[in-house]
């Protein structure tokens, strides 16, 4: 049995550390220095990853990415792991759970996403609760047609030049089996939105949300 990596797994290896040895390392001093991206560099390094056709490669060929398996794609992780996490996130990987949009979503925060022309960035973690979900502070009430949102959320990486920021909000209880739990709603939430503010956190990848 063949335990060792194919041809095409190995190209992919090779392609993304030969990306990540000339377009992140000589970066990271800087990064490190300021704790900042710059937009120039930021941008650089997405249209070349758009030119080598691995932008949006954890999503499949449905919506015009490369349809990496999961095998591949970990390859793609390590191999950027050996960079700057600050740099190598405008490598490209929109978060998987946008292939769940719908109707007007899709050309709205999906396929910008999965083109490069909008970012998105997750919002689970918590100053009290963690990433312990079912503890989440964080939640909304509907309001006629809309929902009003209260609460804060901490570490999101790319908060800082997300276009959009996927937040998981606490909307009620569920009652099951084993008694009620919480329930746990994603919403797209545009930067911008009224009330919503990112402001610097760390000196580091995350920024922090209100």
């Amino acid at each position: 049995m063949q335990y060792g990596l194919t041809d095409e797994q190995e190209m992919i290896a090779r392609t993304v550390q030969s990306f990540v040895e000339k377009e992140i390392y000589p970066h990271e001093a800087l990064v490190e220095r300021t704790g900042e991206v710059p937009t120039e560099i930021s941008q650089e390094i997405k249209k070349k990853t758009l030119d080598l056709g691995f932008y949006a490669c954890n999503f499949p060929e449905s919506v015009g990415c490369a349809g990496l398996n999961h095998m591949d794609f970990a390859l793609v992780e390590r191999e950027l792991g050996r960079g700057s996490m600050a740099l190598n996130h405008f490598f490209g990987r929109p978060q998987n759970i946008l292939m769940a949009c719908e109707g007007e979503q899709i050309e709205r925060y999906l396929m910008p996403a999965v083109r490069g022309e909008r970012m998105d960035a997750l919002a689970m973690t918590e100053p009290g609760a963690g990433s312990d979900i079912r503890g989440m502070k964080c939640a909304a009430v509907p309001d006629g047609g809309d929902w009003v949102v209260n609460g804060s959320k901490h570490f999101i990486s790319g908060a800082d030049h997300a276009d959009f920021i996927i937040v998981f909000i606490a909307t009620g209880e569920d009652q099951t089996p084993k008694g009620p739990k919480k329930r746990i709603t994603a919403f797209l939430v545009d930067r911008g939105t009224p009330g919503f503010t990112i402001r610097d956190g760390y000196k580091s990848v995350s920024r922090s949300l209100l």
